[in-house]
This record gives C-alpha cells, sequence and structure tokens, in this order.
C-alpha cells in the first residue's frame, strides 16, 4: 500500500513544487472549460511557441499534463472518476493565488482520496485473486492429462524433456540455468535467453516450485513446471505477476555447483 500512498504524494508533491517556481500567471480569468478548450486549439499552432523559454514552459506544462492523464486513467480503472476540469481549475487558482481551498483543506480532500484507492485497490485484488485461483486451477487440471506430465503431493506439476546426467542438485547447491517464465495465458514475464546471461544461485532461495522442480533433473536437463500459486508467490505484488497466479516455466539446468 506504500507505494499507492507515493504515487499519490508524488502527485500532489510535484503539483506543489512546480507552481512554487513558477511566476503567478496573469490574465488567466477565463473559465476552467475554456482554459481546457484553449489549450487544446493552441497545441494544433506550434507557431504559439515564440522562444526557447516558452517551449520549455510548455514541454514543463505538458509533463504534468502526461502525469494527471496516467494517474486519473488509472484510478478510473478502479472505479474512481474526478472530474478534469476541476482538476485544471484547481491548478489555474493556484497560479493565480485564488485557490478556494486551505492547505488543511486540501491535504483533507487528498487523505480521503488515498483512502478510497487503498478501499478500491484491495476489492480489486481480492478479485482478481479468487479469479487467478480458478483459473490456475482449470489450467493445471488440463496440463496434468497431458503425456508425460507428473504431479507431486504439493501440487506442482512438471514434464521433463531431458533428464541430463550426473547427479540432482541439492538446496545447499548453486544451480546455473536458462528458462523462460509466463503466465497461463501466455504473457511472458521473464526470458533469460533473451538476456543473453544465465541466472545463478543458490537453489533454497528460490519460489518452492523451483527447489522441488529443479530436482527432478540433473545437469544438461530441461523441464517444464506448472506451479501452483501456493508454491509460487501466492497472493504477494510482484511486478508483472497477477495475484494468486499459476505460473509456467521451461528451465534448463546448465550447470551445478556443489556447495564445499
Amino acid at each position: 500500500m506504500k507505494l499507492l500512498f507515493k504515487s499519490v504524494l508524488l502527485f500532489t508533491a510535484m503539483i506543489v513544487i512546480i507552481l512554487q517556481d513558477v511566476a503567478i500567471a496573469e490574465n488567466l480569468s477565463v473559465s476552467s472549460s475554456n482554459f481546457l478548450k484553449n489549450n487544446l486549439k493552441s497545441t494544433k499552432k506550434i507557431s504559439f511557441l515564440k522562444n526557447e523559454n516558452q517551449k520549455i514552459a510548455y514541454a514543463l506544462g505538458n509533463s504534468i499534463g502526461f502525469y494527471i492523464e496516467h494517474f486519473l486513467n488509472e484510478r478510473q480503472k478502479l472505479g474512481i472518476k474526478l472530474d478534469k476540469n476541476k482538476i485544471i481549475a484547481g491548478v489555474r487558482d493556484v497560479l493565480i493565488a485564488k485557490s478556494k481551498l486551505s492547505n488543511q483543506e486540501i491535504k483533507k480532500k487528498l487523505d480521503i482520496l488515498e483512502n478510497r484507492i487503498v478501499i478500491a485497490v484491495n476489492k480489486k485484488i481480492e478479485k482478481d485473486g479468487q479469479t487467478n485461483l480458478v483459473k490456475g486451477y482449470a489450467y493445471a487440471t488440463a496440463f496434468a492429462k497431458k503425456k508425460g506430465v507428473k504431479k507431486t503431493q504439493s501440487g506442482l506439476l512438471y514434464q521433463i524433456e531431458r533428464e541430463g546426467t550426473g547427479n540432482i542438485p541439492n538446496n545447499s547447491d548453486t544451480v546455473s540455468v536458462h528458462y523462460k517464465g509466463k503466465l497461463i495465458d501466455g504473457t511472458e514475464f521473464d526470458n533469460s535467453y533473451k538476456r543473453d546471461h544465465p541466472f545463478s544461485f543458490r537453489l533454497d532461495t528460490v519460489i518452492p516450485g523451483w527447489i522441488e522442480g529443479l530436482k527432478h533433473i540433473k545437469k544438461g536437463g530441461k523441464i517444464k513446471l506448472v506451479i501452483p500459486t501456493k508454491l509460487a508467490y501466492g497472493n504477494n505484488i510482484i511486478p508483472a505477476i497477477p495475484v494468486n497466479s499459476t505460473l509456467v516455466f521451461e528451465i534448463e539446468l546448465l550447470d551445478i555447483k556443489k556447495a564445499h
């Protein structure tokens, strides 16, 4: 949740800092709707940018606008819709030193917004988590019926393409692998082949599905794993991996270095 707080606070702090450094605008008594209309028209005529300072100022305004647009779009996905014209009016009123809210009121309203975002995100995480559990179970059930697939007591599914030779790795061993990681819809979230660099790690430092799965092959072996969420990241928030996701990995065990 801290990241959510930071996104709102970053938005607020950025606007405040920028507005503190900008000279108070003159002749900005047009209404917020006209302000928006006029500025949308002005983007079609870049000739109004007569010098470098004006271009810099316009670029700064664009940067703020892009951030606000992204902020609003992301919040709308959560069911939180904010009035763009009122945002423009709020920025304008600060620039002409005629804000209709005190600093205390501004903070109070932003606190309300933060609380709404947290509630909305938690609801979405819970809903998505339940949906992903159902989809993951269905995917695993179908995969388990494929030729050569085996299921362990923990619920891990694996399909060996090459067994490899030598010994299987122990928890304390350092292994080197190449791998592809996908969601059950085929979305690839990681790929060491594309980085052209193998991943080396002590076996007991990764997710349980990998620890168990890699013990089914030896050096030179290759395996496909379907890892239920309880053996992966569960309901933790991980970049590019939705909560309660069943994960699919293709792993090639390149080397094993025994612990001393």
